[in-house]
């Protein structure tokens, strides 16, 4: 047969030596690679619109509604008929012209920070007699977290019932001394420290839990070589423990702080903010202004509110700046 006709050989077609396989799952892969970082990003998506949500309901919205209030006239028809004129900050100007308003200011400034030192101290101090493991230490631990779970209403009506004048199992434990009985809640000169020392009993176990825990993440390979090096005691304590506490002490106090300028349950099952003003700060105030009247003030009630907001943010911003200068330097 001559070479001319001859069939010419086949030619192999792309994929038989296992090329166009490769080729071809080459470029699926491909594919799936540029759809996987969109269904992550939907699925993230999926995950923060609930979130989002429930921000936007309860917290943004209801902080409009009472920065709107007080920049309004409201009364109970105008607050009904939503028709209420604009005011600008002339709730704001009535609020600080009362009288109410420096009383209320002290006693804020007095209740939040007594709270926070003592529930601090004692907290801390507890934390660290916890970190000696003894027999029913955990039970012990344990026992410490009770005014922490308890329902705040319960909490304050057995402070209350305790430190009743004419009943009260403080005053029969001060008479046993021979000590004249005290008007824990009806005297203006104790009322204020009454519902601050029900306050410091109940804040005290959440300081214990979070410092135990920052002292429970501490190296114990750092105290070893503190020890090697003569520290023990106080001296260890105060120059290894409380700045390799620091971090965990900055936010249990931030935390604490915000909690406690919002305190409100405790102080109006107690004293109602009385006698008088005598234990009033700007939260029991703020709820008397706007429910606690026949007439409610809405508009200076929810003011009083909006200053406390700015406390607590204030206070925020000065920690956040306080962590960055930290951690840069």
């Amino acid at each position: 047969m001559n070479h001319a006709t001859q069939t010419p050989a086949t030619v192999p077609a792309v994929g038989d030596d296992g090329r166009g396989d490769r080729v071809w799952q080459h470029h699926r892969g491909r594919r799936g690679a540029a759809h996987r970082p969109r269904s992550s990003q939907w699925a993230a998506w999926g995950f923060l619109v609930p979130i989002v949500i429930y921000l936007l309901v309860f917290y943004a919205y209801p902080l409009y509604r009472n920065v709107e209030l007080s920049l309004r006239d409201y009364t109970v028809r105008s607050f009904v008929r939503g028709d209420a004129p604009f005011a600008g900050l002339a709730n704001y100007v009535k609020v600080i012209g009362d009288a109410t308003f420096g009383p209320a200011l002290w006693h804020t400034v007095v209740f939040t920070l007594v709270s926070l030192v003592f529930q601090f101290t004692i907290g801390l101090g507890l934390a660290v007699f916890f970190t000696r493991h003894f027999p029913l230490s955990a039970t012990l631990r344990a026992l410490f977290l009770v005014p922490w779970l308890l329902p705040l209403i319960v909490s304050a009506s057995t402070w209350s019932w305790l430190l009743n004048s004419e009943s009260g199992v403080v005053n029969d434990v001060l008479g046993v001394f021979g000590a004249a009985p005290v008007h824990w809640l009806t005297s203006p000169d104790w009322s204020l420290w009454s519902v601050t020392i029900a306050n410091i009993w109940i804040g005290v176990p959440f300081n214990l839990v979070v410092l135990y825990s920052g002292l429970q993440a501490i190296d114990r390979s750092i105290y070893e070589a503190a020890e090697l090096d003569g520290a023990a005691g106080w001296r260890r304590f105060w120059s290894v423990t409380f700045p390799l506490l620091r971090p965990v002490s900055a936010i249990t106090l931030m935390l604490g702080l915000v909690y406690t300028l919002k305190v409100f349950d405790i102080i109006w099952i107690m004293t109602r903010g009385g006698p008088s003003v005598s234990s009033t700060t700007f939260a029991t105030w703020s709820y008397r202004l706007g429910f606690g009247n026949l007439l409610p003030a809405f508009g200076p009630g929810a003011a009083v509110g909006n200053l406390l907001i700015v406390a607590a943010l204030a206070c925020g911003l000065i920690y956040i700046r306080v962590q960055r200068r930290q951690a840069s330097s």
